[in-house]
């Protein structure tokens, strides 16, 4: 089936926290302007229509007429196997998957179920800002490796301050993001690999949260840490089906933990976890019968992105941005127009009426940036970057 994703599908009225999440974005500080025409890019969810068989299988599931609790079939499981073997060569064992509700929610029990409070977690700032909240918010210590940064935007990691990190004596835990949010890097074999040496030398886990993994781009591989090692009792990993398909609302987390004794403690934390009958049939329909929709979304992101280098570059040519390796967010740099993060903000939030996330919400590191989250109908990004454009004018 051939997918039309210029299509503009109108959100308005769907309870979407993006287009309908006016109100809730002013009280917590997001934006100041929020109207009927503002364009919000800045959350990581789709404005692109799902893959048939996923409603086909939701449409099933209605048609049953009854909702109650569900147990996890055999099918499942074997879905999940069979994605991450055919797409990653990762074989996962069906004791070692346990369903969260969601991402963040499963970092969360990690992080209260494996450290206590005052010890250190390691980040590597700028990083998905949740990884900071689960950390303070249960009393636990940021230990920031921060991402280094050259001239043409590319992010590396300081294995030297890594290492210093881990071997303090109260560092526990590194939360790994891969691919990156917001930087975009895939880091390679080699990097995983010594990133796990480290932490298992120092007694550190790993929580690999891996929900872009399959979001990359054509000329890119990902793969998975637990793949890369000889041992992998010390990493728990965390992989969706809600970025790849567009399904955030139906919360479908799955933690992968290989060790055991970890994933008893783990889900004596978390407690007892049922999904709803449609979360279960849509992971099974994608990881069935999703992979031609994938591959032509891919294909969509991987144009667009184009199209935005190249646009910032004829329009915008201070602002720094490459393609990413993976995800389908891209972290723009406006330090080179010489004015305040205020007024960066200003300028696109207030004047151009598009709302993006600021870099600050992503670290220190993150100040003159701006994240953006691309996969809507074409049309809509052309707008927001014109609009924006058109507010960088006299300073260009």
């Amino acid at each position: 089936m051939k997918y039309n994703f210029d299509e503009i599908v109108n959100r308005r009225g769907t309870y979407s926290v993006k287009w309908d999440g006016g109100e809730f974005l002013r009280e917590n500080g997001f934006t100041q302007r929020y109207d009927e025409e503002t364009l919000p890019l800045f959350t990581a969810d789709m404005d692109l229509p799902v893959p048939q068989a996923l409603i086909d299988a939701l449409h099933k599931t209605v048609d049953h007429k009854i909702f109650g609790y569900s147990i996890f079939p055999s099918e499942y499981y074997e879905a999940i196997q069979h994605w991450f073997k055919n797409r990653h060569d990762w074989e996962i064992q069906k004791e070692e998957i346990i369903y969260s509700p969601g991402t963040v929610h499963a970092l969360n029990i990690a992080v209260r179920a494996l450290t206590q409070p005052g010890d250190g977690i390691i980040i590597q700032r700028p990083v998905y800002p949740p990884f900071t909240s689960a950390i303070e918010g249960h009393s636990r210590i940021v230990r920031n490796n921060a991402l280094t940064y050259d001239e043409s935007g590319y992010y590396s990691i300081d294995f030297e301050d890594f290492e210093a990190k881990a071997k303090e004596e109260k560092t526990k835990m590194f939360i790994l993001c891969n691919p990156h949010n917001p930087t975009g890097r895939i880091f390679n074999v080699d990097e995983l690999k010594k990133l796990s040496e480290i932490c298992a030398e120092n007694g550190v886990l790993i929580v690999a949260d891996e929900i872009h993994g399959d979001l990359i781009r054509r000329d890119q591989t990902f793969i998975p840490i637990a793949k890369v090692v000889d041992h992998a009792d010390h990493i728990i990993t965390l992989t969706a089906i809600n970025k790849t398909f567009n399904v955030a609302g139906l919360h479908c987390t799955n933690v992968v933990i290989p060790n055991p004794e970890l994933r008893k403690i783990f889900i004596k934390e978390m407690g007892f976890q049922l999904a709803s009958p449609f979360t279960i049939s849509a992971l099974i329909a994608v990881y069935n019968e999703g992979e031609d929709w994938l591959e032509q979304l891919k294909d969509y992101i991987d144009g667009t992105m184009e199209w935005v280098v190249n646009f910032l570059a004829e329009k915008m040519p201070k602002v720094k941005v490459s393609i990413p390796e993976g995800t389908y967010i891209m972290w723009m740099d406006f330090s080179e127009y010489g004015i305040s993060p205020e007024e960066v903000h200003d300028r696109i939030y207030n004047k151009a009426n598009v709302l993006l996330e600021d870099g600050r919400m992503f670290g220190e590191e993150g100040l003159q940036h701006q994240r953006i989250c691309i996969p809507s109908p074409r049309p809509i990004i052309k707008e927001a970057f014109e609009r924006i454009a058109r507010e960088f004018e006299d300073i260009r």
